[in-house]
């Protein structure tokens, strides 16, 4: 059985009320469904990747930013070596279903 590669979260700072997550991955590589506890903003740096939530798909490239609502069920298709930032409340968590 093949592994599943998936894309990286590194912390990347933490203040009062936000913190930040580096999001990386190379093309292929899937992040599972998971959710946010809080609403989530991705701004992305570098490539191209996928997200499906239910009833919709939206194409994350460079330059492009996105607000996933909290407790959105979401994928992340990596088409495009990818890097992003994920800007969050300091207490939501990402959980994996």
């Amino acid at each position: 059985m093949k592994a599943i590669r998936k894309p990286q979260l590194t912390p990347l700072g933490k203040g009062v009320s936000i913190k930040t997550l580096q999001v990386t991955g190379l093309s292929g590589m899937i992040m599972p469904p998971h959710h946010s506890t809080k609403e989530a903003v991705i701004v992305v740096l570098e490539g191209q990747a996928l997200l499906k939530m239910p009833g919709s798909k939206h194409l994350l490239k460079e330059g492009f930013s996105f607000i996933i609502p909290a407790g959105e069920e979401h994928t992340l298709t990596i088409q495009q070596d990818f890097k992003a930032i994920a800007i969050m409340a300091v207490d939501s968590e990402i959980n994996f279903d």
